[in-house]
């Protein structure tokens, strides 16, 4: 088992998962704030998070991920796709929601607020 944690907004989400788990498929088993429009199929960049603590624990980088990043938004040395970067070694992961994922993340659930944003008013 790797414990998986998310940061985004000044939060934190974790969970816990088996060994060849991808970060995108466990980032939906608590609610974590990450971007998937394409459904995990490596065809976007919406799952691109920054993986600050336990790199070494995750697959190495294919190069259909590293062609994909080519394409996304504030790509950095410790930039993954969430749905390629599966864990392959016990241990503790922290991740950083990027500003890219979170977009598409509150674009696909439009029913769940933005913290970026004031909160809207009915009425």
């Amino acid at each position: 088992m790797a414990t998986i944690r998310w940061k985004a907004h000044d939060k934190t989400w974790e969970t816990e998962v088996s060994l060849g788990t991808d970060l995108r498929s466990a980032s939906k088993t608590n609610d974590a704030p990450q971007g998937d429009a394409c459904g995990g199929v490596c065809a976007c960049s919406t799952c691109h998070v920054y993986v600050t603590t336990g790199r070494e624990l995750l697959t190495e980088a294919e190069e259909e991920e590293e062609d994909i990043l080519d394409k996304a938004f504030d790509v950095r040395a410790n930039s993954r796709l969430g749905c390629q970067a599966k864990v392959a070694k016990e241990g503790v992961i922290e991740v950083e929601v990027t500003r890219e994922s979170l977009d598409a993340f509150y674009n696909e659930h439009p029913h769940v607020q933005d913290p970026r944003k004031p909160l809207r008013k009915h009425g």
